[in-house]
């Protein structure tokens, strides 16, 4: 479990195939800014860039940690086919605080970057969500990019899927990785967790409304 607030920015320093079919996955390299790994051990679950890893060996030394990463998590995530710097976060403790949300590191989606400019002080990030994303979405609602955890400032449906756009503010673009994204760019989606329980609750109740109404065959007049 994670907070979507970033812990350190890290670098895809190496990757390497573990396997020549498709059903194979790949072993990342990746470095980490010094100390970060001093209370990392041996299974630990580290969020990179939204997914959730766990650690695979590491290098207090080089500053450096391994994660292998299955075909499946290659094809429902974005990001991991160049080096390059990534978003991290550690696994939440129980006495830590909830700066964001609640973050599973499992990735919904992955988002297609279509705007981010500089807009005064601060940055607008616009993304096209696939449409099935879309009544996650909400005004002032939450949305993890990459690990990060934002909020949603608009929310456009669209038929090639749904728009939203964030705010970022200088903090934010200088301490995380996202600012390196560009038009085009692929990134890590996930909902909101409270939206997709209460999704799941308005199915199940109108699924139940369906089920427990008087036929209509019969019914007087």
């Amino acid at each position: 479990m994670f907070t979507g607030i970033i812990t350190g920015v890290g670098r895809i320093a190496a990757l390497h195939d573990l396997g020549s079919s498709l059903s194979h996955g790949k072993r990342l390299t990746l470095e980490v800014p010094a100390g970060y790994l001093d209370d990392v051990g041996l299974g630990d679950s580290i969020a990179i860039n939204g997914a959730c890893m766990t650690v695979t060996s590491f290098d207090l030394a080089k500053h450096q940690f391994t994660i292998d990463i299955s075909a499946e998590s290659l094809n429902k995530t974005a990001g991991w086919n160049t080096v390059g710097k990534v978003n991290l976060e550690k696994a939440l403790r129980a006495n830590d605080r909830l700066g964001g949300h609640i973050v599973s590191g499992h990735v919904d989606g992955i988002g297609h970057v279509t705007s981010f400019v500089q807009v005064g002080e601060s940055w607008e990030l616009r993304i096209l969500s696939p449409a099935s994303m879309g009544k996650y979405l909400a005004y002032k609602g939450s949305i993890t990019v990459n690990g990060v955890s934002l909020t949603v400032n608009t929310v456009l449906d669209l038929a090639t899927g749904c728009e939203f756009s964030i705010n970022l503010i200088p903090h934010t673009v200088e301490n995380t990785a996202l600012g390196t994204l560009q038009a085009g760019k692929l990134v890590n989606l996930e909902i909101d967790l409270i939206a997709r329980y209460v999704e799941r609750m308005l199915s199940n109740d109108a699924s139940a409304a369906t089920l427990h109404s008087p036929s209509q065959a019969g019914t007087p007049p």
